[in-house]
């Protein structure tokens, strides 16, 4: 990956001087669509740069960095893989393309909770096309205008995609009403991401909207889980490193007994924890990333050792910064509540370091 060092390191320095700056989480999705972020990895011919996950991973490092609330992990992650894993057709090569312009903003349903390490179908398709199920913790539902979602059919399983309510829905419908689809919005603690449950019965689906996969739908449908996995153990290692060198900078000027409190021996010892934690934590998302860029069949094993170590790794050290603040750690001013929370929701979003820790040992010793 050396060849495109400078590739990505142009990329880091866009993206941090964009996402450095206040902006609402309307200016932050056209920053995202103008820079080409969406569409990286949509093909050329759909109006995308035809990259890899390796570039959408610096984009993510850099959203962690800045606790960024834009939904980029549903559409640009999830919605570009999802699609782009079922046949080509007009439906789907239109929403690529829209996606990567920005003019379209998607969900995908994949599994049925968010500790899901595996891809079990959420819903089911009748012969006559008509679907009915539930997914929770959908993410990024809450402002989607489409919807994909993982679906079991008598010919296996299959990619739904469905209309979204508008990003200005009105109150949910009342539930068991047919023909409709539910997107419910789930309030979590971490406010830089949004959730939303969707639901459907015996809704009707046009068999235009009934996408097929290209391979092996249990295979693919595992593939996008482990790129989700590894984008958020992305943002987990981002979240890690703004916080070291927050708090790096921090010990270096605050003073106790006419010293910096970084010449302590405790002081230092735990920032140079830090630094460990993430250097090995870089080589495992690097091993991840590369496996995930190059679809890999071993991608999983490498997914779940950067998920596991980084999803505890981000938790800590978020929670050294705040011990080694002090008193002003702990106020609503400093923002490091910010980076813990959303920590705290990466550790758990898309499996659990426990959950990945079991995944690892059944593979490794089936």
């Amino acid at each position: 990956m050396s060849e495109f060092a400078d590739l990505h390191d142009d990329l880091r320095g866009v993206a941090r001087e964009l996402l450095g700056k206040d902006a609402d989480a309307g200016t932050r999705w056209r920053q995202a669509a103008d820079a080409g972020w969406l569409g990286l990895e949509v093909p050329e011919l759909l109006d995308g740069s035809g990259v890899t996950f390796a570039e959408t991973a610096v984009v993510l490092e850099e959203l962690g960095r800045a606790t960024a609330a834009v939904p980029f992990l549903g559409s640009a992650v999830l919605g570009v893989a999802a699609a782009q894993a079922v046949e080509p057709g007009a439906g789907r090569d239109g929403l690529l393309r829209a996606l990567a312009t920005g003019e379209a903003r998607v969900a995908v349903a994949l599994a049925p909770h968010a500790d899901a390490a595996s891809p079990v179908a959420p819903f089911r398709l009748d012969a006559g096309g008509r679907l009915s199920g539930r997914a929770d913790l959908v993410v990024d539902a809450d402002t989607a205008d489409h919807l994909l979602v993982l679906a079991e059919a008598s010919e296996g399983l299959v990619l739904v995609h469905l209309p979204s309510l508008p990003a200005d829905r009105p109150d949910p419908v009342d539930p068991g009403v047919p023909n409709e689809v539910r997107v419910v919005v789930e309030p979590v603690l971490d406010a830089s991401r949004g959730f939303a449950s969707v639901a459907a019965d015996d809704l009707a689906v046009p068999g235009d909207d009934v996408w097929r996969f290209t391979g092996d739908p249990l295979a693919t449908a595992g593939a996008v889980l482990d790129r989700a996995a590894v984008a958020v153990a992305v943002d987990a290692y981002g979240i890690a490193a703004a916080m070291l060198d927050a708090t790096v900078a921090y010990v270096g000027v605050r003073r106790q007994f006419d010293r910096a409190i970084g010449s302590f021996q405790a002081v230092k010892h735990q920032c140079a924890d830090g630094l460990v934690h993430l250097r090995l934590g870089r080589e495992l998302l690097q091993e991840a990333t590369a496996a995930v860029a190059a679809g890999d069949a071993d991608a999983g094993k490498a997914a779940s050792r950067a998920k596991s170590y980084l999803g505890d790794t981000a938790v800590e050290v978020v929670g050294t910064a705040m011990q080694l603040h002090g008193g002003i750690g702990y106020t609503w001013e400093s923002g490091i509540h910010r980076f813990l929370k959303r920590a705290l929701l990466d550790r758990s979003l898309f499996g659990s370091p426990d959950a990945h820790r079991r995944r690892l040992a059944d593979l490794l010793w089936p």
